[in-house]
């Protein structure tokens, strides 16, 4: 007898769909799976035999070929036992064929017939959606992530007798019930808040600039200053993030693994601060499993590197794409996939290799010149022009920190960053960008106009530093949104001017 059931599989952060036909014949038994499946799938027949004898059922001995369609791409994992499992049972007329087979199934399974949770159903069920599946049966335990899906029925089952029981029309299973967004998300009391922080005016500002607008950062300077603090603050300073952008968040997190069960979703902007000696796969992605990486992961939220001179070179060079693009090609012999990867960088690096450079009293710089050189050069120019802010952070003396007064509150400057954000929104309405770091250059012909004063204080700028076509249109970026910071239609002097002051570590640093 043969039967079909539908399934998906995941591309990247996309879901397809993928029929599970079963023919179940007389002769020797056997029991074979074609289809390009890896390890996994091929070790289901173990998983599968024993969950459905654990579960009451008998096994058919007889001869029994799977065909995972389409047969030309790679599928991975176990999610295939549960349509696997149904097609057998359908085969052997356990259950009806016809209910049986207007469901989709997606699941792992015990040996003892319990169904498990499984990584990426939020990519799969949005797919299955679009493909026009109205009914789906998943793990119980990714019940929470699949309950802000509208569109389609989801049901969750515990075990497969529980299933068994369901496709018999013996029990009834409701769909899961629709969650709201704003319900979930969190108002989260962060722990590194800027009132906390003391001194450091110009790294402040620099910060709200780059929250402000979507720019990227990198902080110079000696060790105890700061830098680390600035950086973990940061997010508390962020727009909170749209459904569309959280459910883009949470498909990546799924497939990685990496999601809060609990929750179900990602509501706040991720930050992700991989430690320096992460390697290049794990910055971008792929791998054996084609999992996100650290970019991905910090997609619509923000990637942090610090000590960035200590990250491979060569690691640290792939974040070029993502940087200028917002999405990262992984490029592997089977398969080329594209994560997401829209990030705000925030780096940190000290002056030179002790972290000394230009300090002076006890701690005097003891690096020499080529030691110092060689530190700076550890950064590419090119990669450089894609950080919209050079900030310098100085070390702080005792009066800044025995200072009384409190410093402005996460709080406060987040109200001017929303202010900020609304403008560019109502700017960019309709289209797919939503800040002024992914302007194109349509967009800095349009909203980035100078007058003359502009102008020449631009080209000053432009040979005294040397800067490159990309550098002018960071600088552009950087003065749009500091104009909007100060609600201004048109961008000034001053916003020219204090944008450029963002790129003097173009010279003084010869990177």
């Amino acid at each position: 007898m043969l039967s079909k059931v539908k399934s998906f599989g995941l591309l990247g952060v996309d879901g397809y769909l993928v029929d599970v036909e079963i023919d179940i014949n007389y002769g020797l038994p056997s029991y074979d799976i074609v289809g390009l499946g890896d390890t996994a799938i091929k070790e289901s027949k173990y998983r599968v035999k024993s969950a459905i004898r654990n579960s009451g059922f008998q096994f058919p001995i007889d001869k029994i070929t799977i065909n995972l369609a389409p047969a030309d791409i790679k599928k991975e994992g176990p999610i295939y036992d549960l349509p696997i499992c149904v097609g057998i049972m359908v085969c052997e007329e356990l259950v009806d064929k016809t209910l049986a087979e207007s469901f989709a199934y997606v699941g792992e399974l015990s040996l003892d017939g319990t169904i498990k949770k499984i990584n990426g159903i939020l990519p799969a069920l949005i797919s299955a959606r679009d493909l026009g599946v109205d009914k789906i049966i998943i793990p119980f335990d990714n019940l929470n992530e699949a309950s802000y899906i509208e569109g389609i029925k989801v049901f969750g089952v515990k075990n497969l007798f529980e299933l068994y029981q369901f496709l018999c029309g013996n029990i009834e299973i409701e769909p899961v019930p629709l969650k709201s967004f704003t319900e979930a998300k969190i108002k989260q009391s962060f722990i590194n808040d800027f009132k906390n922080i003391k001194g450091q005016a110009t790294a402040k500002r620099a910060l709200e600039i780059a929250a402000a607008g979507g720019h990227n950062v990198i902080m110079v300077g000696p060790p105890g200053s700061g830098k680390s603090m600035l950086a973990k603050a940061f997010p508390s300073i962020l727009p909170e993030m749209t459904f569309e952008e959280a459910l883009e968040v949470t498909k990546i997190h799924s497939i990685a693994g990496v999601l809060d069960n609990k929750l179900g979703i990602v509501a706040n902007r991720p930050f992700r601060s991989p430690h320096h000696t992460a390697t290049t796969t794990a910055l971008t992605g792929g791998g054996r499993d084609s999992k996100p990486g650290e970019i991905s992961l910090a997609h619509n939220g923000v990637l942090f590197l610090d000590e960035l001179p200590e990250y491979n070179r060569h690691a640290i060079e792939t974040l070029r794409q993502p940087l200028e693009d917002g999405y990262i090609t992984v490029a592997r012999l089977q398969q080329t996939i594209e994560y997401p990867a829209s990030i705000t960088l925030i780096a940190s690096m000290n002056p030179c290799p002790c972290g000394y450079y230009g300090q002076s009293g006890a701690n005097t710089c003891k690096c020499t010149s080529s030691q110092v050189a060689k530190y700076r050069a550890k950064l590419s120019g090119p990669l450089m022009d894609r950080i919209d802010l050079h900030v310098e952070v100085d070390g702080i003396t005792y009066t800044e920190l025995s200072n009384k007064i409190d410093e402005e509150s996460s709080r406060e400057i987040k109200k001017r960053v929303d202010k900020a954000r609304e403008i560019q929104l109502k700017r960019f309405a309709g289209e797919s960008n939503f800040c002024n770091a992914k302007m194109t250059n349509e967009h800095i012909k349009k909203y980035c106009v100078l007058d003359k004063d502009c102008a020449t204080l631009m080209e000053l700028a432009f040979e005294r530093f040397n800067l490159s076509a990309r550098a002018y249109n960071r600088i552009l970026k950087v003065a749009r949104t500091i104009a909007d910071l100060d609600n201004s239609e048109k961008i000034c002097p001053e916003h020219i001017a204090e944008a450029i002051q963002y790129r003097s570590l173009d010279k003084k640093f010869g990177i």
